[in-house]
């Protein structure tokens, strides 16, 4: 059997600036912008990315899974109990989804287009 790994862990910020600033003097990240509300880390030992977010940050993780296969991937979520909270949509660079497991956390599937 394959396995799903995780590949990227991506949480919310209200403060871009002060984000990479407080990562970077803390632990040493590195950080590429993508536009005005999207920054990715790295030299963390997981790659990850900080999203602009206007409102209260209730559940700031978002752990993102890599599977070659979304349309089949996402069919093992439904019929395993999940629920899709974010129908496939493309960014630069691939496509992915996000889904709530039974207990309600939320994860997400990307792949490379």
């Amino acid at each position: 059997m394959s396995y799903t790994p995780i590949n990227y862990i991506e949480f919310k910020s209200t403060d871009l600036k002060a984000t990479k600033t407080f990562y970077s003097q803390v632990f040493g990240w590195s950080f590429t912008d993508y536009g005005d509300r999207y920054t990715a880390f790295s030299d963390s030992g997981v790659e990850g990315g900080f999203e602009l977010s206007n409102g209260p940050i209730t559940n700031g993780v978002l752990v993102v899974l890599h599977h070659l296969n979304l349309i089949n991937i996402k069919e093992k979520v439904l019929k395993s109990g999940g629920k899709i909270s974010v129908d496939i949509f493309s960014f630069p660079g691939g496509s992915r989804f996000q889904f709530l497991d039974p207990s309600g956390n939320e994860l997400a599937v990307w792949c490379k287009e």
